[in-house]
């Protein structure tokens, strides 16, 4: 029987993970956190110790590892070594629904799952952006219909089997470097949000997908979006301790944040004065993967790529002088902010996020 916990990983999975757990299952305490090394880890999280592998002594513990998912086998390798043999993995399917359990019956983040199914099926267009040089994933998935696989950042390869491309009508492939799978949002905003989805009538809704990270929609979800007036689609957000302030620290030098706050507050000073307080709560939507109604998408991208413009330009290096993905990790931070900153007059569902590997 299961007596007490211990997490590994000290990140946001993690501290989500602890907290529902928490919630959910008080009968478990967990203990605290456990970590290959300290280095870039915090000592204490959710108010419990981060401890190194190498100096835990108990191993009666159960352990969940709660880590991206193509981290696990390397983990348990790890684990194993030290003599630990009480390991549960929590892949991204049980993360899911554990965010999900975790979040309802709170007045934020409504999961899709949970709303009415009518009887009328959108007409759905979303994009699964991969870039050439990414890795083959290990396992084969059954994709939705209205999945397309793009190539992203396709400027960069001529050679290349995924027939819809970036690099195609008006486009910014060639930023691919900094702006990763926002090259492909650009994308569809220009060249799809007036045109027509491949192998279907003009769509209702469109998003934007990683090859590795998908939402769990299904096909009773999708009867969900027009009964429910349905405007986004959002994962559940990551948490983060002690607030999200901390998520751009770890990937993004300062010099950078500033240039996008010196942007935000020329162009939109309104979004600029929100954002301290938004910054000052834990939760964070990772990833720029959505699912939205065309006009929803297309208010999104009139205000996002504006900003992400001014600050290629107030930037030092400026954008067009180098390639480190900035700009990619500055949209995650921008698309926190312009849903949170509309989530009461928006009407947000939210779902789990899967990783394929």
């Amino acid at each position: 029987m299961i007596q007490q916990l211990i997490i590994y990983g000290a990140k946001s999975i993690a501290l989500g993970v602890c907290l529902a757990v928490q919630k959910l299952y008080p009968q478990y305490p967990v203990k605290g956190f456990l970590v290959k090394s300290l280095q870039n880890n915090p000592d204490m999280l959710g108010g419990l110790p981060v401890w190194e592998l190498n100096l835990m002594k108990d191993k009666t513990a159960c352990i969940l590892i709660a880590t991206p998912e193509d981290t696990h086998s390397e983990i348990i390798h790890d684990l194993e070594q030290f003599g630990f043999w009480r390991y549960i993995c929590i892949d991204s399917r049980k993360e899911a629904r554990l965010m999900e359990a975790y979040f309802t019956g709170t007045d934020r983040f409504p999961s899709i799952h949970r709303m009415k199914k009518g009887t009328i099926s959108s007409q759905i267009c979303v994009y699964m952006a991969k870039f050439y040089k990414d890795r083959a994933l290990k396992n084969t998935y059954d994709l939705p219909d209205w999945i397309h696989p793009i190539s992203a950042g396709a400027a960069f390869s001529a050679k290349n089997q995924i027939s819809i491309r970036d690099d195609s009508g008006d486009n910014i492939s060639g930023k691919n470097g900094n702006y990763c799978e926002l090259t492909v949002l650009y994308w569809m905003w220009r060249n799809r949000l007036k045109d027509f989805c491949p192998g279907s009538e003009k769509a209702d809704y469109f998003g934007l997908l990683h090859y590795r990270r998908i939402l769990d929609i299904s096909e009773d979800d999708v009867l969900r979006f027009q009964e429910n007036d349905i405007d986004v689609i959002l994962p559940y957000p990551t948490i983060h301790e002690p607030d999200i302030y901390e998520h751009h620290t770890r990937y993004l030098p300062e010099s950078d944040w500033n240039a996008m706050l010196d942007a935000l507050a020329e162009l939109h000073p309104e979004y600029a004065s929100a954002f301290p307080k938004i910054l000052s709560q834990p939760y964070f939507y990772n990833y720029n993967i959505f699912i939205a109604k065309s006009s929803v998408l297309e208010a999104y991208c009139s205000w996002l790529f504006p900003v992400l413009e001014r600050t290629e330009q107030l930037s030092i290096p400026k954008g067009w002088e180098r390639s480190d993905r900035y700009i990619g990790y500055l949209g995650e931070n921008l698309l926190t902010l312009y849903f949170m900153y509309h989530d009461r007059d928006l009407n947000i569902a939210h779902t789990g996020r899967y990783m394929l590997i």
